[in-house]
């Protein structure tokens, strides 16, 4: 199946307010950062709840920060269906990347591929990132696939590092360095 066609953008007050609604569903905030050890839905980079009423200043400090890229992303008929983030860390040229397509009816529909990929442009070509990595739980098979059929390499893992259903469960660390990246784009996939 081809990947639908998707554009990062930057993201809008109104793409707050539906990544925090989003959030509010088990499964979807499960399959993005999980939820903190007392019980809230995790977001990395900016709190959705501070952010949908943020100042003017605050925003920016959040929305233009080099060190988190964060972006909506959206279809091609202008449906805002999920976020993108890396967290960079400038001094070793790496990267962390988060995907989250919040529209769960839309998932393994090739759309979080698409983030992905479209993400992984920006993080090698426009960013200049050397390497690119993911923390993924073990139970989100869905997305440790994704990541594998894309050419991320099993790093290590963390364990019990993820709290889910009142159990502790592995996370494992992918990664991919821009000369893969490269090696992949010029065989024709990416």
């Amino acid at each position: 199946m081809a990947s639908p066609n998707i554009v990062l953008k930057d993201v809008t007050r109104e793409d707050v307010a539906r990544i925090r609604e989003w959030l509010t569903h088990e499964e979807v905030s499960e399959s993005w950062f999980g939820r903190y050890s007392y019980g809230d839905p995790a977001h990395l980079g900016y709190h959705p709840d501070e952010m949908e009423t943020a100042d003017d200043r605050d925003w920016e400090h959040v929305f233009n920060n080099p060190e988190h890229r964060i972006l909506s992303v959206y279809t091609q008929d202008g449906e805002h269906v999920g976020e993108v983030h890396v967290a960079i860390e400038e001094s070793l040229g790496d990267g962390q990347l988060s995907i989250l397509i919040g529209r769960s009816d839309l998932w393994h529909h090739g759309y979080g591929t698409a983030a992905l990929r479209a993400t992984l442009d920006a993080a090698f070509k426009e960013y200049g990132l050397f390497r690119v990595w993911v923390d993924v739980p073990e139970y989100n098979e869905a997305a440790l696939a994704l990541f594998r059929r894309v050419g991320f390499v099993h790093e290590g893992t963390l364990r019990k590092s993820r709290p889910h259903e009142g159990s502790r469960f592995d996370s494992v660390v992918m990664g991919m360095l821009a000369a893969e990246y490269e090696q992949r784009a010029a065989a024709g996939g990416s």
